[in-house]
């Protein structure tokens, strides 16, 4: 396993913890260097908060880590391609790279339905992007999920 599989098992494994708890599973990992700085699961549901995505919430357990809101140098890995929201919110934290499982077809802000990163050149920060990671697991997840829902 390289460390791209290694840290996406790990926002896999929170993707299931959001999953027990009735939340769409998605799980995220913030990591400075070879360091998990950052995790998050989607907690929206239960939080009772809509910015309550498991981008958001790597992103605040990483600026109280590290007791500042810019997150330079590190890279986001998350089991589904970030929304608009997140995509802005990983703009404004100067996250260098996000590493994705599964893209989004209904709102993947990193190339699938918009295209905020990194081509967007209208902001003063760039972000690189990697999708695919272990797409096929992450895939099988959310359609596990919500085909549960359905029933």
């Amino acid at each position: 396993m390289n460390k791209h599989e290694s840290f996406m098992t790990r926002a896999l494994e929170l993707a299931r913890h959001a999953e027990s708890r009735g939340e769409v599973p998605v799980g995220a990992v913030l990591v400075l260097g070879e360091e998990i700085i950052g995790e998050g699961w989607n907690q929206p549901i239960g939080r009772h908060d809509p910015s309550a995505h498991a981008e958001i919430m790597a992103l605040r357990d990483a600026g109280q880590r590290q007791q500042n809101y810019r997150l330079p140098d590190s890279t986001l890995y998350v089991t589904l391609e970030p929304c608009p929201m997140c995509a802005g919110a990983i703009v404004h934290a100067r996250v260098s790279k996000v590493i994705f499982a599964a893209a989004d077809p209904r709102t993947g802000a990193a190339g699938s339905v918009f295209d905020l990163l990194p081509s967007d050149e209208r902001f003063n920060h760039r972000t690189e992007v990697d999708g695919g990671v272990m797409a096929d697991e992450s895939a099988r997840l959310l359609r596990e999920f919500f085909r549960a829902r359905r029933r």
